[in-house]
């Protein structure tokens, strides 16, 4: 019997690895140096460099209101004095916190099924923050209804299907001008810093003012006049601020400096468990009915929360919500563009899985099509667009090179649904730091813009500002779109009009741009199929994961990591081995 199960054993071991191109499986396109128990402890690598977004998807998407309604009455301050309103959004955060694990795990699980890459996925930071707070807006304030905004991600999420399937999206992310693809990197990243300074979701260390757009803040919510500006006896005296800036900021920044794994977790859980006694200045449960409710459900610790307030609530009558509902679905459609195809572009490249002669990576179709049915699903859970995360590179420089990285991270993403109680229990001062130091990685990808250029650099340099300044990544987006085109099309016209004679002095450090972009417009499979191939689903039998000349960085390895996030897909060089995140 004892052989028999031996056998048994070594057939599906055999099996797993030829799927999934094990080192050693017999594959011909095997991926060396890949091996189970490798892809386990990277696996669970991503999902702890990435576990954060449990708790600050929910925080930050939660601070919308979901489907709670703020009477008419309470309008003054949105609600926030409204007792029965805030145990709705309460409710919402619980509810999010599944949804937020729930997706990820799917997604992250699928990807390394179908696709085979060691990429997980997850709801986007920034597009989380621009569903929330200009959207739908704090406490519904916003464009569009809670429920017709997850109809937009509900509909992108089918687009993308149709852009995957006719390889239009992979083309329009590497047509995209790189210095604004670079500038919109950055200018989310503001734009999570300013989040993470506020106290809806933050530390609370600025607030709006009324001679000036911002003011320093930094005193308890009960100690903000009417219009939200903190006295000035009052001001950086709240104990929870200073808790979240040594410990969830300063301490997180350490230990990612030390390379210590986890760092961002340690962090966030560090401030979160200060805050669970009651009572203390810190405490995140006071004795007030909003406490006290929050206080009972965290006493569960280990429980499943099933989603209520929020599960498939879409609207699809948007009669007077039109030209919102359109401007959030573009927005929504180009950062995923930029976001997502950038991330798997460059973890593609770090697995070695890029081909050089298309600029394609193996199976980017299907990796581009979970992404897809990802975002649609997660909007059926009441979740912003779903993503790939950088933080996949921390499995990666573990030595993740399959799809079995994914799926252990997927796992270990459906284990944290049962313990929604700790994840929704974290207080936004415990997150804050952490959306400011996301902000200071992507903020990196500035020193890669071409500033020699004006015409390159003023366009950039609007996308950054405009964003954190109009609390808007669409507003950016347009900004740096628009200036651009007016900016080098004037310049064209010019010099054509004069024969050559009348350009700019410097006009040879432009960027080089182009619509013909290397690999083709189609996507592989198409032009298999239009060869008559039986096997068009097939790879080519062309080489993947050549190997590539060493580029030498001067920047820090988790900046590099979000540097890499924001670079043009058709670039070569890479680094010597994947960077390892925090």
């Amino acid at each position: 019997m004892g052989w028999v199960h031996n056998t048994n054993v070594k057939v599906a071991q055999s099996a797993v690895g030829k799927y999934f191109r094990l080192d050693g499986s017999g594959h011909r396109k095997e991926r060396k140096g890949s091996y189970f128990f490798t892809e386990l402890r990277a696996g669970l690598a991503t999902f702890f460099a990435m576990a954060y977004i449990i708790s600050v998807n929910a925080s930050i998407t939660s601070q919308s209101g979901g489907t709670c309604v703020c009477p008419p009455e309470s309008m003054a301050d949105l609600c926030d004095s409204n007792a029965e309103y805030m145990l709705c959004v309460q409710e919402v955060n619980r509810d999010l916190v599944t949804a937020t694990a729930a997706i990820a795990a799917l997604t992250s699980f699928c990807m390394g099924l179908f696709a085979n890459l060691p990429i997980a996925l997850a709801p986007g930071m920034g597009l989380n923050a621009y569903f929330a707070f200009t959207v739908v807006g704090y406490h519904g304030s916003g464009m569009v209804p809670y429920e017709i905004a997850l109809t937009a991600v509900f509909v992108e999420g089918f687009v993308f299907v149709g852009l995957t399937l006719l390889g239009i999206r992979q083309w329009l992310a590497r047509a995209i001008p790189a210095s604004i693809k670079l500038a919109t990197g950055v200018g989310i990243g503001l734009y999570l810093t300013i989040i993470g300074l506020t106290y809806s979701a933050g530390i609370g260390l600025i607030t709006g003012a009324t001679a000036t757009p911002l003011e320093l803040a930094g005193c308890e919510q009960q100690y903000l006049d009417e219009a939200g500006v903190c006295p000035a006896s009052y001001k950086m005296r709240n104990p929870t601020m200073w808790i979240g800036i040594f410990l969830g900021g300063f301490l997180t920044v350490l230990l990612m400096m030390y390379r210590v794994k986890g760092a961002i977790i340690i962090g966030i859980l560090l401030v979160s468990i200060i805050s669970w006694p009651r009572p203390t200045p810190v405490t995140y449960f006071p004795h007030t009915p909003l406490g006290d409710s929050a206080f009972n459900f965290f006493k569960k610790v280990v429980t499943f929360h099933p989603i209520g307030k929020i599960l498939a609530v879409q609207r699809w009558d948007i009669s007077g919500y039109g030209k919102q509902f359109g401007l959030a679905f573009i927005t929504f459609l180009y950062v995923d563009i930029l976001d997502c195809t950038g991330t798997l572009y460059s973890m593609a490249r770090f697995s070695g899985v890029i081909n050089e002669r298309t600029q394609d990576f193996e199976n980017s179709s299907i990796a581009y099509t979970v992404d897809a049915l990802g975002i649609s699903i997660g909007s059926l859970m009441g979740s912003p667009p779903v993503t790939a995360y950088i933080e996949s590179g921390a499995g990666i420089s573990e030595g993740g090179k399959t799809g079995l990285t994914a799926m252990f991270s997927g796992l270990a993403f459906f284990i944290s649904i049962f313990f929604a109680p700790i994840f929704a229990s974290i207080p936004p001062w415990a997150t804050g730091c952490t959306l400011i130091i996301v902000g200071s990685l992507m903020a990196s990808a500035a020193k890669d813009i071409n500033w020699r250029y004006i015409g390159d650099a003023a366009p950039a340099f609007l996308t950054i500002a405009v964003m954190p300044f109009t609390y808007s990544i669409a507003y950016g987006l347009i900004a740096g779109i628009c200036s651009y085109i007016l900016i080098n099309t004037v310049v064209f016209i010019v010099e054509k009009a004069s024969g050559g004679r009348i350009v700019p002095p410097n006009k040879d450090e432009k960027e080089p741009w182009t619509w013909r972009i290397p690999g083709g417009f189609l996507p592989p499979w198409i032009t298999r199929l239009s060869q008559g191939r039986k096997d068009f689903w097939r790879d080519d039998e062309s080489t993947y994961g050549v190997e590539e000349p060493e580029r030498k960085s001067e920047s820090t390895e988790g900046q590099h990591a979000a540097t890499e996030k924001q670079m043009v897909p058709t670039e070569t060089a890479t680094p010597e081995k994947p960077e390892k995140l925090a």
